[in-house]
């Protein structure tokens, strides 16, 4: 048992890894032939990360003890892998890996943001101003406001911390959007359907179990920061109705 909730507590890095999957969905207005490019590209770009990760992994292994390993500095496996290789440049290749490597993800995580509060505000939901785009068809508010955010962030915490916070939230949303997979089912027999979920209804169910499963395991074994951001996302349901009260 107590292996098992070590395990769930180690999964946080590994999942940030796959974290943002969804993301091109937030897209599917503005993607030709939605009903074959957005599976496509979630199978693509999910099963792409997993190989990676998995080669990643095994190169980890196969060029460094399990000492090695868990005495990481700073926990940079990766880094420590180059150094055994080649020492000295471990640390400036792996700088700039992750450079390219965060410029791609910002890219994809900044359009997501800014349709996302777009979107939000168009239910009502958020500032109108928001839900306007500019001339050139860009949520240049949204931008603005995901740009002062981020920047707070920066300064809230360490980067561990962070990822905490946002793994543990990530994996709350996950399992409520499966979990309304069934109940649209359920209320909407017979709406149109133009995407199929894979292996339902056992995979849907297995993903929604999994993830509460690390949530609580998250609870336990680091409920320094989970817990306050489960408080964090609690908090939005009655800003949310507040919101609608006073629109």
């Amino acid at each position: 048992m107590l292996a098992l909730m070590v395990f769930g507590g180690a999964l946080v890095g590994a999942l940030f890894s796959s974290d943002a999957w969804n993301n091109v969905t937030f897209t599917a207005g503005e993607v030709r032939n939605p009903q074959r490019n957005l599976p496509f590209s979630l199978i693509l770009g999910t099963g792409s990360v997993i190989v990676l990760y998995l080669l990643a992994n095994a190169g980890y292994l196969g060029s460094l003890s399990l000492h090695q390993i868990q005495t990481a500095k700073d926990d940079r496996v990766a880094t420590a892998m180059i150094e055994s290789w080649r020492p000295g440049v471990g640390v400036s290749l792996m700088a700039i890996a992750i450079m390219i490597s965060t410029f791609g993800c910002n890219n994809g995580l900044i359009l997501m943001g800014a349709r996302l509060t777009w979107a939000m505000a168009r239910d009502g939901v958020f500032f109108r101003s928001v839900g306007h785009l500019n001339r050139n068809g860009v949520p240049a508010a949204g931008l603005w406001v995901q740009a002062i955010w981020a920047s707070l962030l920066v300064f809230s915490g360490t980067y561990n911390e962070l990822l905490d916070y946002v793994i543990f939230a990530a994996l709350l949303f996950y399992a409520l959007t499966v979990a309304g997979l069934f109940i649209l089912r359920f209320r909407r027999p017979d709406a149109p359907r133009p995407y199929r979920a894979l292996g339902y209804p056992i995979l849907p169910a297995l993903y929604v179990l999994l993830c509460v499963a690390v949530m609580l395991d998250l609870l336990i074994v680091k409920p320094k920061l989970t817990w306050p951001g489960l408080l964090l996302v609690l908090l939005g349901v009655p800003v949310y109705f507040l919101w609608r009260m006073i629109r």
